[in-house]
């Protein structure tokens, strides 16, 4: 089975790659020859991973599934949400991101939040959503190298390390994308069905 996974990011390719069964074949935007931005001007995750399996499917022609994550933080009314990639400008950098939910929740009691993915998959004509979600709390600076995005100032409920610091085989067996991506091999799995 062949299917893009469409993105850039080399980060959420090994994490997918950990979980995804050796016969599925997942080729990246940059596989593709995709290098365009895909505009993601949905007002939800469902929206925007739609939007972005949508493009591929139109304009390449492959079967697709695309992501699109969100940090959820109670204190400050669900944000930075659907913006989280661009939280601090048009430009994706994760340390100006990280930067400024910290000085927003600088007095903020209330750490909780969530992450919540959203995977959309376009196969055979079908249309096809899985989520995942974690629960966890913002902490005060950030800890750990590794991981990407928010992890190193999010940390998982009834765990003492943050995404930065926990292995990558801990973060896919309780994150968000880890659980939205199980599902979609379940299914893959159920539909067996043979894409070229």
């Amino acid at each position: 089975m062949r299917i893009v996974f469409a993105t850039h990011n080399p980060n959420k390719i090994k994490e997918v790659l950990h979980i995804l069964p050796k016969h599925i074949d997942i080729l990246s935007l940059t596989d593709i020859g995709c290098t365009e931005e895909i505009p993601e001007t949905g007002q939800t995750l469902e929206e925007n991973a739609l939007l972005k399996a949508e493009y591929v499917v139109r304009n390449y022609g492959y079967p697709c599934f695309a992501d699109d994550t969100g940090l959820i933080v109670d204190a400050l009314g669900g944000a930075p949400g659907v913006y989280s990639a661009r939280y601090a400008g048009a430009n994706k950098n994760a340390d100006k991101n990280m930067a400024k939910l910290l000085s927003k929740m600088e007095k903020k009691p209330n750490r909780s939040a969530r992450f919540k993915t959203v995977i959309a998959l376009l196969l055979n004509g079908e249309q096809k959503l899985f989520t995942g979600k974690v629960e966890g709390e913002i902490l005060h600076e950030k800890k750990g190298e590794q991981g990407f995005g928010y992890d190193p100032i999010f940390k998982p409920t009834n765990f003492d390390q943050t995404f930065a610091e926990l292995p990558l085989s801990v973060k896919n067996k309780i994150g968000h994308r880890g659980k939205a991506v199980r599902k979609l091999v379940d299914y893959l799995k159920q539909t067996n069905n043979s894409v070229e």
